[in-house]
């Protein structure tokens, strides 16, 4: 875990928190049984979806708005295991893979904390706190045109740049889709934010162009499925040309691009 970071045992429950939300995260667990009932409570700024509702809410005591969401698995067996998971559960590791991604200068959310309830079976339910970004949508929404404060090729240019820093890093999302883009307004235009980092690889000495094409291939890949559900306007040679674009960025890169 973290070094920063303290975990607080709530009657049968556990917590976990930097320590600017601790308290707030144990009193409310004490007072609501879990976090996801407390923030599913609170008045909602507007409305967000994962595979559950996602709620927005401000902590009462040090007033940091958050995110709040519960776990749930996916694939094939969600249906079998829902909410229910093995200790740890992936709370701590998306929790030091945001830590280690923002240190490196990658922008992402920033995990404040979870909480863990017992479940069945010796497993565990989970909810997972992370720091709320305003005025925030995520590249599946630019590209359906609904997101006014951004257009689809700043956001594209956006999400370029996104790729060049993981590249440089070497770190490989296995579920890069548009969804898990998220773009925000920032000083001098839009900085892309990569998401739902539990599931990162992260390889130093890999090869920037390893790098890059596997995480253009994912997201190109959820480009072309997003565009067959919703009709956005993105047509084969703009996907063509991104790809192009980012990898002939990548080749005229010198110094720790290369290696």
């Amino acid at each position: 875990m973290i070094e920063a970071t303290r975990t607080r045992a709530v009657g049968t429950a556990d917590v976990t928190g930097m320590p600017v939300v601790l308290d707030d995260l144990s009193e409310l667990v004490r007072e609501h049984d879990t976090l996801y009932d407390w923030a599913a409570e609170q008045p909602q700024p507007r409305a967000m979806r994962g595979r559950a509702p996602v709620y927005v809410a401000t902590l009462p005591a040090c007033g940091i708005q958050v995110v709040v969401r519960h776990g749930w698995h996916g694939g094939v067996l969600a249906p079998l295991t829902a909410d229910r998971f093995r200790r740890p559960t992936r709370a701590p590791i998306e929790m030091e893979r945001s830590a280690a991604l923002l240190a490196a200068g990658i922008p992402t959310t920033e995990v404040l904390g979870f909480a863990r309830y017992p479940a069945s079976f010796g497993l565990c339910h989970v909810d997972v706190v992370t720091r709320y970004v305003a005025d925030a949508a995520d590249l599946g929404m630019v590209l359906a045109g609904l997101a006014p404060f951004v257009d689809c090729e700043t956001a594209l240019s956006a999400t370029q740049r996104l790729l060049m820093q993981l590249a440089s890093h070497g770190v490989i999302h296995p579920d890069l889709n548009v969804k898990n883009i998220l773009l925000r307004p920032a000083s001098g235009g839009v900085e892309a934010l990569i998401i739902d980092v539990d599931v990162v690889r992260w390889d130093d000495n890999r090869a920037p162009s390893a790098t890059m094409r596997a995480n253009v291939a994912r997201l190109t890949r959820s480009v072309r499925k997003w565009r067959a559900h919703f009709g956005c306007d993105v047509t084969d040679s703009r996907i063509a040309a991104f790809s192009d674009a980012v990898t002939a960025e990548l080749t005229s890169a010198s110094g720790p691009h290369e290696r």
